[in-house]
């Protein structure tokens, strides 16, 4: 991905629910982008099929639902994925989402690709337990996390409103705080990538 002056940021939502807290924070997080930095949000996960090697070789690669997801990563410059936690792990949705995305064929997309991680959870943790995993997870496709700072968003059903929007001021300005965190990560990524080449 060359450098541009706006970054295109693809959100990966972990959760299915339509009316998901994950939704509501990675909405909020497309409302809040800093200046500079376009958050698309990924809607296809519901149709994306189990991972199976025996549907890869069918599909010569990979399903074409896989095939948009993994153009749309390659063109982003860094995914933001926000996700539940799930018996105190991943949301097998979203592990089934990389698996797929770290394959290979035809090129190595999540190898070098910046990416963030937050969470929202109706419980106190703020999903530390999920995003711990995810992290374990993309840290073996090749992926660069951001390291600080991270959000875990606890007892989120008293932070939105009716309209189930995020409206809570400390936690937007966090989330504001990681947003622009992530934009400089990734400038920082792209620059290194520049004076090594």
């Amino acid at each position: 991905m060359k450098a541009d002056s706006e970054k295109r940021i693809i959100g990966i939502c972990g959760s299915l629910r339509k009316g998901s807290f994950n939704r509501i924070l990675l909405k909020a997080a497309q409302e809040n982008a800093p200046i500079g930095m376009k958050i698309e949000l990924y809607e296809e996960m519901a149709s994306i099929p189990l991972f199976n090697e025996d549907l890869e070789l069918e599909t010569g690669g990979a399903p074409e639902v896989v095939r948009r997801l993994r153009d749309q990563v390659k063109q982003s410059h860094g995914i933001l994925i926000v996700t539940p936690e799930y018996n105190q792990s991943i949301p097998g949705v979203l592990k089934n989402t990389i698996d797929w995305l770290s394959r290979f064929a035809p090129d190595d997309i999540l190898d070098g690709k910046p990416v963030a991680i937050m969470g929202a959870t109706p419980g106190r943790w703020g999903t530390r337990l999920s995003q711990a995993a995810t992290r374990q997870t993309l840290f073996s496709t090749g992926t660069l996390l951001l390291p600080t700072p991270m959000m875990f968003v606890g007892e989120v059903a008293k932070l939105i409103d009716k309209d189930d929007r995020l409206i809570d001021e400390r936690t937007l300005a966090s989330l504001k705080k990681v947003l622009i965190a992530f934009s400089s990560w990734i400038e920082l990524l792209e620059n290194r990538a520049s004076q090594s080449r």
